[in-house]
């Protein structure tokens, strides 16, 4: 499926502390595994990406020229796509390179946001908006501050580190955050605790008006092709809004806590975690069934059809997935954060300056 939509797939896991890129090679799927301190929801553009972690928002731009020293065989001496600490059986080493990468995204930009709780986050105007839970506000990278503050519900009356509504999702549309997701209307600290079962809103951002209200946890607000999706997180349910009436109305559920969502023609990727925290998830109905009968790791729906058209299912090491977000254009990219030597050794210029470098140090563009 990967292979055919020419796509890859970016999971974010903050359980797990990795980030996670699904890829096609050779007929199976690869799974690209990062290490992050708490990495959320991933801002996609192309030919960079954005990730808001524990305390920081990291930019990652692709350079595809550095691909080559990707491919070289000495690269995988080892295999570095399985996680040691979490794997009793750890795949042997490679014998053949893997399939050639075609993008290589390396660090840009780290920005220090302090411990803010960043959820979700989309690009606006050539820059990040994200989710600043612990604020219950919307926000973006400042050169001065750590946040600057853009948007809050009208019920939040004061930039309180409390998270008083558990603000989650957004939804951008026509190139603006139009809509986001909360787990209640309040604005004492962690007063959305008190109703989660059924306390969900969705918010019209311009306006600051509800318009759904009773929702199960509700996550991923995403406007996709003239309507508005978002997951039904609680009964482990994808569906959309008739923005005319606010009535949530159920595609399917799944056997999971359904978080982070992304598309893909008639396909929606869609994250389910098996919810171990009772404190958090304890009342809520997906959390009623039995740990063997909920699952992790990304279910792919027809939105047309509401059928179940494919999965992956991750085991022990991952329980809990945040987002998924379809990186488009790439079948077998690379995200290095880790190669030290690699980060300090690749320098990307200006064209001009590029033309003062002697050729045997550049690599074609």
């Amino acid at each position: 499926m990967l292979e055919q939509l020419g796509i890859t797939l970016l999971v974010s896991t903050y359980q797990a502390g990795k980030l996670v890129l699904l890829r096609a090679e050779n007929g199976v799927l690869n799974t690209h595994f990062r290490m992050f301190e708490k990495p959320m929801g991933p801002a996609v553009q192309p030919h960079r990406f954005a990730m808001g972690t524990a305390m920081q928002v990291w930019e990652f731009h692709n350079i595809p020229a550095v691909c080559p020293r990707l491919n070289e065989p000495e690269k995988f001496a080892q295999n570095t796509d399985t996680d040691p600490k979490s794997d009793p059986n750890p795949v042997p080493p490679r014998v053949n390179p893997p399939r050639p990468h075609d993008a290589c995204f390396l660090p840009r930009v780290a920005h220090s946001t302090g411990d803010i709780d960043i959820h979700e986050m989309a690009w606006v105007d050539d820059d990040v908006v994200f989710i600043n839970t612990r604020f219950s506000c919307l926000a973006k990278r400042s050169g001065t501050y750590n946040f600057q503050p853009v948007w809050r519900p009208p019920f939040i009356t004061a930039y309180l580190p409390g998270d008083c509504c558990h603000l989650n999702g957004m939804a951008v549309r026509d190139g603006a955050v139009r809509y986001v997701t909360a787990l209640g209307e309040t604005n004492e600290p962690n007063g959305w605790r008190q109703n989660k079962g059924d306390g969900g809103v969705l918010i019209d951002v311009p306006t600051g008006e509800n318009i759904a209200r009773g929702l199960s946890m509700s996550h991923s607000p995403r406007w996709y092709n003239g309507r508005l999706y978002l997951l039904h997180s609680g009964t482990g349910g994808f569906g959309y809004v008739d923005l005319a009436t606010g009535q949530y109305e159920s595609i399917i559920e799944l056997s999971g806590f359904t978080r982070g969502l992304s598309f893909c023609g008639p396909l929606a990727f869609i994250g389910l975690s098996q919810v171990r925290e009772s404190a958090v998830f304890g009342g809520v109905p997906i959390a009623e069934k039995a740990l063997t009968e909920r699952n992790c790791g990304v279910w792919v729906v027809n939105i047309d059809s509401g059928q179940l058209v494919g999965y992956v299912n991750f085991e022990d090491a991952v329980q809990e997935i945040f987002a998924v977000e379809v990186l488009a254009g790439s079948v077998y990219p690379a995200v290095v954060n880790e190669d030290r030597d690699l980060v300090a050794r690749t320098y990307e210029l200006p064209d001009e300056a590029l033309q003062s470098v002697p050729e045997h140090l550049r690599f074609p563009s």
